[in-house]
């Protein structure tokens, strides 16, 4: 609305409200405030509803160290899936396809996070084993959703290729919406900018892992007290910076990236995730108070998903998030050797993050040490832009 307003107040004047970096700074702001503000009030109200969590593991000695977390408010994802929406109805360009895509996506999957934790954690047709939402039932919307934003987002490139076509014929064609941008390979050069040409089938199976992958990545990352929320600032800040530089076509062409016009808006939705999380992390860090449940993780993981898709950096996810795919990693070695030498195990438990717990680190050890390896991470991801 702000953006909007300042729009028409300044007309085609320049000024600094239009950047979509200093906005993103701002909704770092704003949406930490709203969460801020409504955590006491959201608290109280899962409490009353009594909708906590009860960790349970297959490990007894994990569910004694646990045992103090039950009962703790969960579903606390609501507040970051308000403060983030709010924050981009305010301060986002609400014209820019891109930006209500992204709305639809954390929308989308709030809902199935939030249907999967209410049948978890209340009293339901899921009431005798409390599972929620079995698992085929998740990925089935998951990778739904997936196939929906890879089609638009063919749609919506392929529309601006023949839009730029159109106006300039003498411009080369650049079909961004096929290219990747690999770490430390620029790839060929494709019109103006350097990448890696994919087949449209290739793109839209490639859209769908990212989202399901994601999404489910920071779901088994949040199992701790701060450590998904903490470590998901990091990585929003990462894409915050990413979305600028892909949507500028002065720095996209000097750090050898493609160019997508419209994607700099983004970085307002990532600093709204940046605010968000932060601001839940005043109630989530240890002791916590409340849990953010797959009502904050799905959107959170599929959102990020979702602008590394948009940005064509699906590659520089890996690193950005490497955190997050470390879990993953962990959970899938682990699965896959206890059946391989029928019923051993790789590590204690898997998450990784439990692993460690074990192993003597405290919770809060575990939960820093990811914390400074996530900031390595982004820190490293951006570096790599340069040595491109």
């Amino acid at each position: 609305m702000l953006y909007h307003f300042f729009v028409w107040l300044t007309g085609d004047r320049p000024y600094a409200y239009a950047s979509p970096l200093f906005r993103g700074t701002l909704a770092v702001i704003f949406a930490f405030l709203i969460v801020w503000w409504l955590g006491p009030r959201a608290i109280a109200t899962l409490r009353r509803l009594k909708i906590g969590d009860r960790p349970e593991f297959d490990h007894a000695q994990l569910n004694a160290m646990t045992a103090q977390k039950a009962d703790t408010p969960t579903m606390g994802g609501v507040l970051i899936v308000i403060a983030v929406l709010a924050t981009i109805l305010l301060l986002a360009n609400l014209l820019n396809f891109y930006v209500r895509m992204a709305m639809f996506c954390i929308v989308w999957l709030a809902c199935i996070g939030g249907a999967d934790d209410w049948l978890k954690l209340t009293k339901s047709r899921r009431v005798g084993t409390r599972t929620g939402l079995r698992t085929w039932e998740k990925l089935v919307f998951q990778i739904a959703l997936g196939a929906l934003l890879a089609v638009f987002a063919l749609r919506e490139g392929r529309a601006k290729a023949l839009e730029d076509r159109w106006t300039d014929p003498g411009k080369p064609y650049n079909p961004a919406y096929r290219v990747l941008s690999v770490p430390f390979y620029k790839g060929e050069k494709i019109g103006d900018y350097h990448g890696v040409l994919l087949p449209t089938a290739a793109f839209a199976v490639l859209a769908v892992v990212v989202i399901v992958g994601t999404s489910n990545a920071v779901n088994l990352t949040d199992g701790m007290d701060g450590l998904a929320s903490g470590c998901m600032v990091l990585t929003a800040f990462g894409f915050m910076v990413l979305a600028a530089v892909v949507g500028s076509a002065d720095l996209a062409k000097q750090l050898l990236v493609f160019h997508i016009p419209g994607t700099a808006e983004l970085s307002v939705i990532c600093g709204a995730t940046v605010g968000a999380c932060l601001g839940f992390l005043w109630y989530n860090c240890y002791p916590a108070q409340v849990f953010m449940g797959d009502t904050g993780s799905l959107p959170l993981g599929g959102l990020m998903g979702y602008v590394a898709i948009v940005t064509r950096l699906e590659s520089m996810l890996v690193l950005v998030g490497g955190i997050f795919v470390i879990e993953a990693l962990s959970v899938i070695l682990q699965v896959g050797y206890f059946k391989l030498t029928g019923g051993k195990r790789l590590f204690r438990v898997a998450p990784i993050h439990h692993h460690f717990h074990l192993g003597g680190w405290t919770e809060t050890q575990v939960v820093m040490r990811f914390w400074l390896l996530s900031a390595i991470f982004a820190a490293f991801a951006l570096a790599t832009l340069k040595l491109r």
